[in-house]
């Protein structure tokens, strides 16, 4: 089952226990985004990880802030000016349609994305179409199982649903690992043509 995170809730995605649990600069260097990279934070909501991808990447680099939600890039747009940031570009994406160009970006990151989404090979073919040959997709997800925090379990996307869709879609070389004992970090490379 799937649902869409609503922009009325938008508050949530960045209170303390969110932080705590989901501690974005601990997740990247886990996750080993690096100088110069090109990254797509897709489903960016307020820019949660848009400001620390953005520190990660450094000034080489760009991330390009992907929302469905005009709102939330509002918020990201606002966090830009606060924190004097200019490798963000902020843009207003469709779900199966992402707009950018074929093979643009080094990395494609998505938290908290994957169980929102109905079509996920459909959106995983999409992902895999922007990245650069031998690119990344790192996605976190919340672990399929009730907590005290997140959405409840039947909302979740279990990792082995995940790494069938990525297996289908084009990715290769899955690994998957439980970051804590809320969210599984997922990471695959595009597979080279040829």
């Amino acid at each position: 089952m799937t649902h869409k995170y609503k922009v009325i809730n938008k508050s949530k995605l960045d209170s303390p226990k969110r932080r705590e649990v989901l501690p974005a600069k601990k997740i990247l260097e886990v996750c080993g985004i690096n100088k110069s990279d090109i990254v797509a934070d897709i489903g960016c909501g307020i820019g949660f990880f848009t400001f620390p991808l953005s520190e990660a990447v450094g000034d080489e680099g760009t991330v390009y802030a992907l929302d469905i939600e005009k709102e939330m890039l509002d918020d990201v747009e606002a966090g830009m000016l606060e924190r004097n940031i200019k490798n963000v570009r902020p843009i207003v994406t469709q779900e199966y349609k992402l707009t950018l160009k074929d093979e643009s970006v080094d990395a494609a990151f998505l938290c908290t994305v994957m169980h929102e989404v109905k079509m996920r090979q459909k959106f995983l073919k999409e992902v895999n179409r922007i990245l650069y040959p031998d690119g990344r997709i790192i996605i976190v997800e919340w672990i399929k199982k009730d907590s005290d925090f997140g959405p409840p379990a039947d909302h979740r996307l279990g990792s082995d649903v995940l790494k069938r869709n990525l297996q289908k879609t084009g990715f290769i070389d899955i690994q998957i690992m439980d970051f804590n004992e809320y969210f599984y970090i997922a990471s695959a490379r595009k597979r080279e043509e040829g």
